[in-house]
């Protein structure tokens, strides 16, 4: 990895500022070829920031650069940064002469990758790298930070030293068995297992919520025709998105929108309302709404006369109540909130009690599962101590081995200690060119 690589690490586009990143054995040389310091130095301190002009490809422009001594980098190498005008042909030229002075474009995440082979974060860390980048919401900007932070690598390493303590004690009775005449104590082998067994599902019982921070919640919006449906969607997300009509079916299909409720995403469903009685395009959008009703983590029952019938048969989420057009009619019957889409009274409240009806998934104060790749990886090693649990008594020692370290390496996939280059590379496919 000696090889110079170089790209543009700021957003494409105009804007004040614009970074191109050099990592490797010769970035510093490449970039003393480019850089013209305002005042005469002898040599480039690190972690300073010089003036002077920088080249590019037929120009120069006035600027900053900042050398990084490996090991002490991002990426663990020399790294050199050029601070230009935000401009995209100025940026753009000077990362031509870049590569024209002997460094080699990027690729996507290359930079977060060397640092990852450098051994400066785990593959999870990475991870949260990239989901902080690409956070839609407050809550997966958090769930990125944790992982960045090796939150989640520190209880994989936690199970992993405890596996390989296990291990180790049938590593001694296989290779010096008669150094003890009362042999392995396969009980206490098990009641091990059996703790990080439990540990690990309890880690995975996380990805619950952790999977919904990642996609967003759910949250369907069903009822009868015309009560008030496609009014509270628009109220929700605060602008007209469905159409509102006082023709029964309007709504024919499902339409989605999203809103941040207490820095968690939530996926909004209108879905066409329920009836006996529709024509033929009118029951497709009804079949919807059905499937809707029935993968939604929260489904939002509007009714207008307080009676809440049968229609929400199936769902398989968190089931809210809600008596619509208060405004026009007093509330009565089984409701949970009374809202109107028309003055806005109860909204704020409703979205409160949509955050309830799932907060817990997010109460998790340590690490918790985001990525459905740890999730795999887990059940994964879940299933192997179930195999070398069930083999105790059974199967000799070495056979049990074999699933004990399967988990092991199961669970090394999450901090890429074990990772292959097919897992590498696909974590690092999620990052852009320049970071």
């Amino acid at each position: 990895m000696d090889e110079c690589i170089a790209a543009i690490s700021t957003a494409n586009g105009t804007g004040g500022v614009a970074i191109i990143r050099l990592s490797g054995g010769n970035a510093l040389e490449i970039a003393e070829t480019m850089f013209k310091p305002s005042a005469h130095i002898k040599e480039f301190v690190p972690n300073y920031m010089y003036p002077g002009e920088i080249a590019g490809d037929g120009f120069s422009d006035y600027g900053f650069m900042v050398f990084f001594k490996a090991p002490k980098s991002f990426t663990g190498e020399n790294v050199v940064e050029f601070h230009c005008h935000g401009g995209v042909q100025i940026a753009r030229g000077i990362l031509k002469k870049a590569l024209l002075s002997g460094a080699r474009s990027a690729e996507r995440g290359e930079f977060t990758k060397r640092a990852f082979l450098n051994g400066k974060l785990s593959l999870a860390s990475a991870e949260g790298m990239a989901d902080m980048i690409n956070a839609e919401s407050l809550a997966l900007l958090r769930a990125g930070k944790m992982m960045y932070c090796e939150r989640l690598t520190k209880e994989v390493n936690v199970l992993q030293q405890n596996l390989t303590d296990v291990l180790a004690r049938i590593a001694v009775e296989i290779d010096y068995p008669e150094e003890d005449s009362d042999g392995l104590d396969w009980q206490k082998i098990a009641e091990d297992i059996t703790v990080l067994s439990n540990d690990i599902k309890r880690l995975n019982a996380t990805y619950s919520g952790g999977k919904k921070i990642k996609s967003g919640v759910t949250a369907a919006i069903c009822g009868k025709p015309n009560t008030g449906k496609s009014s509270l969607l628009n109220a929700l997300l605060g602008y007209d998105k469905a159409i509102v009509s006082s023709t029964a079916g309007t709504t024919r299909d499902a339409v989605e929108g999203d809103i941040e409720i207490n820095g968690v995403k939530f996926n909004l469903i209108d879905t066409a309302g329920i009836r006996e009685r529709a024509g033929e395009i009118e029951s497709i959008g009804i079949e919807r709404a059905k499937a809707a009703i029935s993968y939604s983590d929260i489904l939002l029952y509007v009714s207008d006369s307080g009676e809440f019938g049968n229609l929400a048969a199936g769902a398989s989420g968190k089931i809210i109540k809600v008596f619509g057009k208060c405004d026009a009619v007093k509330p009565h019957g089984d409701f949970d909130i009374a809202i109107s889409a028309k003055t806005g009274e109860g909204l704020n409240n409703l979205k409160q009690l949509m955050y309830k009806a799932v907060a817990g998934d997010f109460s998790a104060d340590s690490a918790y599962i985001v990525e459905e790749r740890h999730y795999n990886a887990l059940k994964r090693a879940e299933a192997a101590l179930s195999s070398a649990a069930e083999a105790i008594g059974e199967c000799t020692a070495d056979l049990i081995s074999v699933d004990l370290k399967e988990a092991w390496e199961a669970l090394g996939e999450i901090t890429g200690e074990t990772a292959n280059e097919e897992i590498i590379s696909a974590v690092f496919q999620k990052f852009c060119v320049g970071k």
